[in-house]
């Protein structure tokens, strides 16, 4: 697979191929707009690049190309958050964890939802594929 290392701004060009499954340029630079001050010909310099790291490609359509992300979101989320932890954790998963509950104000019903995921993947249902 690809690394998927990616930047906050790749990321948002992932993201608008995620939702829409296929784009052109204007349909992402349409989405990125208003979150990013960019001009069509940035976003069309984004996806080239992300087509050469092999995590997009694209097809012909008239006059205008059409991308599709060849990674899924869920994939290059683990990916992200693997590198991330490994990074600035060394890989220990509890100190991660720990310090995201320090760290974050945690909403009404989260710490249930945290022990439904731990009670999940203890039962082997959580793990993923």
């Amino acid at each position: 697979m690809a690394k998927t290392d990616l930047t906050p701004l790749q990321l948002s060009v992932m993201r608008s191929l995620w939702k829409r499954k296929e784009a052109s340029v204007t349909e992402v630079h349409a989405d990125l707009v208003a979150s990013h001050q960019l001009v069509p010909t940035t976003v069309a310099t984004l996806l080239r690049r992300l087509e050469e790291r092999g995590l997009v490609d694209h097809r012909a359509e008239g006059r205008q190309f059409i991308f599709r992300a060849l990674v899924e979101e869920e994939r290059a989320t683990r990916s992200m958050v693997a590198e991330f932890s490994e990074r600035l954790f060394g890989g220990d998963v509890p100190r991660l964890v720990s310090h995201l509950l320090k760290e974050h104000e945690l909403n009404p019903g989260d710490l249930d939802r945290i022990r439904d995921i731990i009670a999940a993947h203890e039962s082997g249902e959580g793990k993923s594929s």
